[in-house]
């Protein structure tokens, strides 16, 4: 039987409890097995986890070890590794709707144009999480909306897909894997250990548009995120804020998106805003800001020696 669904799921030194729900939400699918593989790709955990982890109830299982560490190389490796022609990344904390896969076929069907949607992503908190973190869920993938909508166009955060449960079309895929298996920049634009960078999530959805497919959110495909405790803590958010703010400048400069440098009018502005802040407020600003002006520095320094390399080539040709 031709497979439909590539499940692929990349994982370093997850949280076991949590790994067996995922999997256990993908046992429970109505979608028959026999219309999609499930690839399990451990992405240098300090344990091997075919000595911990069963996946042989699966009539289409995969257990892959990819040594090179970081969580792009690991999807990179998924994508090669993939038979079906619509693949699903389900990261080792994302818990599936039953019906999720037929969903996901379903929209495949519908919406040819797309080449890239996801779903509703609701939270289930290990702890009671403090009001004052609401404002930063959204660094978190926390996603909940009612109305489906999509877009062809860049730059659409609204209708981006996060990286849990996203759908490609392996045609997006590949477009990707070419694109990125060559550029440092964004082979390193996404978690790897405990960095808190992020993007490649973002960069392999927005692919789609690059060969003229969209992007689409549907309401009717939705997971649990599960939130250990620690990401609740205000040092893992300052962190994440920092890390998610410089991967989204790079990763809009590598899309022809360059942020513009502030007027000293603006910079005064800013700096009286700040002041104004409560503490906590003002440290997330100084989070996001670093983030904003590492990214910036790093862009205008590529710029830079992008234009000596074109006077030097310039030179030589005369």
């Amino acid at each position: 039987m031709h497979l439909k669904i590539t499940i692929i799921i990349c994982t370093h030194n997850p949280r076991f409890e949590y790994l067996d729900r995922v999997l256990n939400s993908l046992k429970t699918q109505t979608l028959s097995k026999e219309k999609w593989e499930l690839i399990l790709i451990d992405n240098a955990s300090f344990q091997m986890l075919s000595d911990h982890i069963s996946i042989d109830w699966h009539p289409h299982y995969r257990y892959i070890r990819e040594d090179r560490l970081g969580l792009t190389p690991a999807r990179l490796r998924g994508i090669r590794e993939a038979q079906s022609e619509i693949l699903v990344f389900v990261d080792d904390d994302n818990i599936l709707d039953s019906n999720y896969l037929d969903t996901v076929l379903q929209i495949a069907e519908k919406w040819p144009i797309l080449g890239a949607w996801g779903g509703q992503i609701s939270p289930e908190f290990e702890e009671v999480p403090p009001d004052w973190t609401k404002p930063y869920w959204g660094y978190l993938a926390i996603r909940e909306f009612n109305r489906d909508q999509w877009s062809n166009l860049l730059h659409q955060h609204e209708v981006t897909p996060f990286g849990a449960g996203l759908c490609i079309r392996k045609i997006v895929a590949k477009e990707y894997s070419d694109l990125v298996i060559n550029d440092p920049k964004r082979i390193n634009l996404d978690r790897k250990g405990n960095s808190m960078l992020s993007g490649g999530d973002i960069d392999l959805a927005c692919t789609s548009c690059d060969i003229g497919l969209g992007m689409g959110l549907f309401t009717s495909l939705k997971l649990i995120h599960l939130m250990p405790a620690i990401r609740l803590s205000e040092e893992y958010l300052l962190k994440i804020v920092e890390g998610s703010t410089y991967s989204q400048v790079i990763l809009d400069s590598l899309r022809d998106k360059t942020p513009v440098k502030r007027s000293i009018y603006s910079e005064i502005l800013l700096q009286i805003r700040r002041w104004l802040m409560k503490p906590r407020a003002r440290r997330f600003h100084d989070a996001y800001f670093r983030g904003f002006n590492l990214a910036l520095k790093e862009i205008v320094t590529l710029s830079d020696n992008r234009a000596v390399e074109n006077l030097k080539f310039q030179s030589n040709r005369v």
